[in-house]
């Protein structure tokens, strides 16, 4: 078992100096915390990991949750996560004091969460579902369901879901067939089935409150006609008890990973007794739910970077530990009656490890840079402040979620890689993680849904505005760079992909104007690949000109600490950035070898 999964160091690094958490705390919604506070909050969370997350880590994975006469069966740390997560304001912390949260920036809730999710990913999609679903309740539902929900919600005494994908639907939201027939009693009739429901039923919380799409008879079809109803497993009467609400768990998905987590197959009004209560207003349903999309992208994205990251740190303490092989002599050759050489010492094993930590910590920054724009649209104190944040945020959330779930699958594979054979094997952790972390990119869209939301809405968004508002964020950078000695090469070469983007763009756009909308889009997920490589240059950038001041000072950290961010940055630039030059290739290609033909050879 790896001794660590997270370098604190580097989080507080990234949290105060790269991404000033402190500015934020001048806005009035946040005037009562200071650094102090949220450190000590972020310190309360990591030991809490480390005494009650990380330990059972594997254990978790070999003794899977699993479903019995109709009940799903979890691992006793569930509990422990959601009672003891809800003592301690892991659910709550971000809401406002009057629905019972603690007015902390989302942006320290996203760093808590990460060494959550870093310590053992099998466990806080249970609170932090609870804590989507909540924000649901609370945004768009009136006063009664939130006094009825919320409370329990916030202190993990109930769980909370997000009930949208269907057995015949998948991801195509326009053709769920949930059924909501409406009654005189003021509730709806709920009847019908939903797949792949994250934390949808455990033997520890004695309630779990499902936020389901369905269908109001008569409604429209498409997305247009989909409605938002609080459905409860259990649903409380007027003396407080609870009752069983026709919500039968039907089966528990076995995967390959995360196997602590229980995805379940649910049914609603088997018995015709499911009662659903409507938030907000009909037909307004997938509005609501994706107003909170943003949000779950982002846990997504931290959490495949927190798994990574502890796959990181699991594959540097082997390469610390393993001696193997020995350094080639000036003359090409080893000699047999040297020591052995630890593997770290070996070119291809740094060139692994550095491809690790710069994928972790480039994709950690972003998903933090992503929090902060959160935080400012919260806060905003004028309509301009509102929109150009929310632009940006728009812009890169498909890239946070996305990012570290493809690229960090890739990073768990080089530790894998790593290790060797042992690395294939269950005494070490990496296989777990490999397997664990391979879900991120199916979450809350898949990479082409991400990869078609990039080019087909963000880049054309506001005619282009939301693209241009991201290219002078990074022109800034680049700025800030070029009046470096040591960083000017790097920032001339991000400004020539800058140019390459807007060429890439030159050439595909024309088929979006003349309605020819596949082929402008065939290669998205080329693309997403392809610009995720320039966004993340610019995190690394930005990284470097910061540490190499830094590093020229008394900071707060040792000189090696921000000598190796500048190391690392300059690994990305030469080993990670130049892969967008095949990619482009790809881009400005004229064939349209994926487009289905009438005439064409047979797959």
């Amino acid at each position: 078992m790896a001794e660590k999964y997270v370098d604190i160091d580097t989080l507080k690094y990234l949290l105060y100096d790269i991404h000033n958490l402190e500015d934020l705390l001048v806005r009035d919604r946040f005037q009562d915390h200071d650094k102090e506070s949220l450190d000590m909050f972020i310190d309360s969370v990591k030991e809490f990991a480390d005494r009650e997350l990380f330990p059972y880590v594997k254990e978790m994975d070999e003794n899977p949750a699993y479903h019995k006469d109709g009940k799903v069966f979890v691992h006793d740390q569930v509990k422990t996560m959601m009672y003891k997560g809800g003592e301690m304001g892991l659910i709550s912390a971000p809401f406002n004091y009057e629905d019972g949260g603690m007015q902390i920036p989302f942006l320290s809730h996203t760093a808590a969460t990460y060494i959550l999710d870093a310590a053992n990913n099998h466990l806080p999609g249970y609170a932090g579902l609870t804590q989507g679903a909540a924000e649901l309740i609370i945004h768009f539902a009136n006063k009664e369901l939130n006094q009825t929900y919320v409370p329990n919600m916030l202190s993990g005494q109930w769980g909370g879901t997000m009930c949208l994908t269907e057995p015949q639907a998948g991801s195509s939201l326009s053709d769920i067939v949930t059924k909501a027939t409406p009654t005189q009693d003021g509730y709806y009739k709920i009847s019908g089935q939903k797949i792949f429901i994250s934390g949808g039923d455990n033997n520890f919380t004695e309630n779990v409150v499902h936020l389901v799409l369905a269908r109001i008879e008569g409604a429209p079809k498409g997305t247009k006609g989909i409605s938002l109803f609080v459905v409860p497993k259990n649903r409380p009467s007027s003396d407080g008890a609870l009752e069983f609400n026709d919500v039968t768990t039907v089966a528990d998905f076995q995967k390959m990973g995360q196997r602590g987590y229980c995805t379940t197959h649910l049914g609603f009004g088997d018995a015709d007794d499911c009662k659903g209560w409507i938030v907000g207003e009909p037909n307004e349903g997938l509005k609501y739910m994706f107003l909170m999309m943003n949000s779950a992208r982002i846990a997504v994205g931290r959490g495949a970077s927190a798994i990574a990251c502890a796959a990181y740190h699991a594959s540097l303490q082997y390469a610390n530990e393993r001696p193997q092989g020995r350094k080639l002599s000036s003359d090409g050759k080893k000699n047999p009656a040297e020591k052995q050489a630890l593997i770290i010492e070996h070119p291809d094993v740094r060139r692994m490890l550095l491809m690790q930590k710069s994928v972790v910590e480039g994709s950690m920054s972003l998903v933090f840079l992503a929090a902060k724009y959160y935080d400012i649209i919260e806060t905003a104190t004028s309509p301009e402040e509102k929109e150009k944040y929310n632009l940006l945020l728009e812009m890169i959330i498909p890239i946070v979620k996305t990012y570290p779930s493809e690229a960090g699958s890739a990073s768990v594979n080089n530790g894998l890689q790593v290790l060797g054979g042992y690395g294939f094997c269950a005494d070490f952790i990496l296989q777990q993680y490999y397997r664990d972390i391979r879900i991120s990119a199916l979450y809350e869209g898949t990479t082409g849904i991400q990869s078609q939301d990039l080019l087909g809405r963000k880049v054309t968004m506001n005619n282009g505005k939301a693209l241009q508002l991201l290219s002078a964020e990074i022109m800034t950078t680049i700025k800030a760079a070029s009046a470096i000695d040591e960083l000017q090469p790097y920032a001339n070469t991000l400004g020539a992909k800058l140019k390459l983007t807007e060429k890439v763009l030159s050439h595909l756009m024309p088929h979006a104007m003349k309605g020819d909308y596949e082929r402008y889009l065939a290669d998205a997920s080329i693309f997403m690949e392809f610009f995720s490589l320039i966004l993340m240059s610019w995190t690394w950038l930005d990284l470097g000109v910061h540490a190499t001041k830094a590093a020229g000072s008394d900071g707060t950290y040792s000189k090696e600490f921000y000598e190796s961010k500048i190391h690392t940055m300059k690994y990305f630039f030469t080993y990670e950035l130049p892969k967008t030059t095949g990619l482009s290739e790809i881009l400005l290609n004229t064939e349209s070898i994926t487009i289905k033909k009438e005439t064409e050879p047979v797959m």
